[in-house]
């Protein structure tokens, strides 16, 4: 038993893209008893390329050849999320732990059916949403959880990005694709802030929302409100422009409380403010350079018997039914 709780994890990686370059692949080498075997892309030279400057001994352009590649203990779904659910199913009926990335799938529909499908066949579903390990979100949720701003009463979340222009409608990004995202940038932004939220203050039990495409650049929405309500009473709002002027840029949640005021930003560098009636402190705790290790590390802790992953499918399909609920479908 004492062997197996120190074994090495050896992953495969399927869509070896821009999100694994940095934040995320080369966690796998870094992590102790995590070893990255095998990478997957469409694109054969692309895989070959990652492989080769990342130091990975296999690649393949079949997803399923990686799944069943016999040293590949682990799976580790980097495709965008029009794939997750097909992916996982298809790494749960190989019998492998399977890490999906963010947004978990198109809906909460998905969402169940792979949370089901891991269940059934005994393994494992982690989702990307890292901020749960990350130093700067933790602090926040201890300054929460130690009463530093008496109970929450109120959240408010506001993140207005700069319009993308010059896009081309013929080749649009796929985060901006419903068909591909799910929705736009609400989907692809919107839920790291809604997840954090889950993990901070307990699960959102009920939520709706209006949206809007007012500058028509894409087919998905470009303007988000939303409201919801968190099992503990405490009560959100949303703003989620992605059309505003550039000086008009804002990300910043908001955590109204009893006795003081906390805010953070969610994507930008920059500290965390703590008002009460003591005074205003800051705290600035910048991420790790690759942002997922720490998550990544405790995936590979929970699988081999040292500990427990924060962020496992179930959280991950709560957070998709709050932004269904939002865009109202």
């Amino acid at each position: 038993m004492a062997e197996e709780k120190t074994k090495t994890i050896r992953w495969g990686i399927i869509g070896c893209g821009d999100v694994t370059e940095v934040k995320s692949g080369p966690a796998f080498q870094k992590v102790p008893n995590s070893q990255l075997v095998a990478v997957m892309r469409r694109n054969a030279e692309k895989a070959r390329d990652y492989a080769q400057r990342h130091g990975v001994p296999k690649w393949y352009n079949d997803a399923q050849a990686l799944i069943q590649d016999p040293e590949v203990d682990a799976v580790y779904i980097a495709t965008p999320p029009d794939s997750h659910a097909a992916y996982t199913l298809q790494v749960a009926a190989a019998g492998k732990p399977v890490y999906v990335e963010k947004p978990m799938a198109l809906n909460y529909a998905q969402c169940q059916e792979m949370v089901q499908a891991c269940r059934a066949a005994r393994v494992p579903l982690f989702v990307a949403y890292y901020r749960r390990c990350l130093p700067s979100f933790l602090k926040v949720k201890e300054l929460v959880d130690s009463g530093a701003i008496g109970q929450v009463r109120l959240v408010n979340v506001r993140l207005f990005h700069p319009a993308q222009l010059n896009l081309n409608p013929q080749d649009l990004p796929w985060r901006v694709r419903p068909e591909v995202a799910g929705g736009g940038l609400f989907f692809d932004l919107a839920s790291h802030q809604l997840d954090f939220l889950d993990f901070l203050l307990g699960p959102i039990t009920a939520a709706s929302g209006q949206v809007a495409n007012q500058a028509g650049l894409y087919p998905a929405e470009d303007l988000v409100t939303g409201q919801f309500r968190f099992r503990n009473g405490a009560l959100g709002t949303g703003s989620w422009c992605f059309t505003v002027a550039p000086a008009q840029f804002k990300d910043e949640t908001e955590l109204i409380g009893s006795q003081g005021r906390i805010t953070f930003p969610s994507f930008a560098q920059e500290p965390i403010r703590l008002e009460t009636a003591k005074g205003t402190q800051e705290f600035f705790l910048p991420p790790p350079a690759h942002v997922q290790q720490p998550f990544i590390q405790t995936i590979v802790e929970e699988l081999t018997g040292q500990g427990t992953c924060p962020s496992p499918g179930e959280s991950g399909a709560r957070t998709a039914w709050v932004m269904d609920q939002i865009v109202g479908r």
